[in-house]
């Protein structure tokens, strides 16, 4: 089994079959996971058994609330886009599940159906994100707390939802309208490494609590433009058999919407989490 680190964050791992994994290998796996926060696998022929047999060596699955389940597999959530369907989901820069009160360890993408060109991924570290502010500035984001939600996305009054909910991909409106609004610290001590990370992010952070609605945007907008310039930018280009496995607590993800025409399909699954704490410098 080899190891690649990517430029900005991730490793790719290769000579590795997850449907096959020895004890030794997927603790040399897990360990990759840890360290890199982000992991790219090629050449995979995992069905969907397998998909959730390795996901269930990191933790309990997370059914998914409002993306369109697989017939036989509910743990398996599908990411599809047919030919004449204009928008993709995960189409803008987010870390999934943050609108949970205890928010999700990561996500296993397993790519089913791919065009030959185009949807790429785009990755950003959070934690490098941090490491690369002005020290007053960190001091004064880490006693911050910003609220999170899904309701603007999933909910039966979001715009996106109610096209997505005509094409079938979503579903949950009505649950989505129930969700509390959590409240994670803006730094967190990664419950892994207990790095100092940046929890934010411009999918479901609305508000910094402590800021008015103007400072609170302008700081926002800010951090969210320092984080995601183009050199700090990873690029996953996929292919049929391409799985991605990434921190949702470390990372930001983008999936870029350019193959209209075309037929697209992944399996997501998502693996509970832990409550997120404050990093408290020392």
């Amino acid at each position: 089994m080899n190891i690649t680190a990517r430029k900005n964050v991730g490793a790719e791992v290769s000579g590795a079959d997850l449907g096959q994994l020895s004890d030794d290998q997927f603790h040399a796996i897990q360990a990759t996971f840890f360290r890199h926060r982000l992991l790219f696998l090629r050449d995979q022929s995992l069905n969907e058994l397998d998909h959730i047999a390795f996901a269930k060596r990191w933790g309990d699955i997370n059914i998914n609330r409002f993306l369109k389940a697989h017939s036989e597999h509910p743990e398996i959530a599908l990411v599809e886009k047919e030919p004449d369907q204009q928008q993709n989901i995960g189409g803008g820069w987010h870390t999934d599940h943050s609108y949970n009160e205890v928010p999700a360890i990561g996500s296993i993408l397993a790519s089913r159906e791919w065009p030959p060109k185009g949807g790429d991924t785009c990755f950003i570290s959070a934690a490098d994100a941090f490491e690369r502010l002005d020290p007053v500035l960190k001091d004064t984001l880490m006693k911050l707390t910003p609220s999170h939600s899904g309701k603007h996305v999933f909910g039966s009054a979001a715009q996106y939802a109610q096209s997505q909910h005509q094409t079938g991909r979503l579903k949950g409106a009505d649950q989505a309208d129930e969700l509390p609004d959590p409240i994670h610290p803006v730094v967190i001590a990664h419950p892994l490494s207990r790095r100092a990370t940046l929890y934010i992010n411009p999918g479901f952070t609305f508000r910094i609590n402590e800021l008015t609605e103007l400072e609170s945007a302008s700081m926002l907008d800010w951090l969210y433009g320092e984080m995601i310039r183009d050199q700090f930018v990873e690029r996953f280009e996929w292919k049929p058999g391409s799985i991605a496995f990434w921190d949702n607590r470390a990372t930001w993800h983008f999936a870029q919407n350019n193959y209209r025409g075309h037929r697209g399909e992944m399996h997501r699954i998502t693996i509970e989490g832990e409550s997120l704490h404050r990093y408290i410098s020392e």
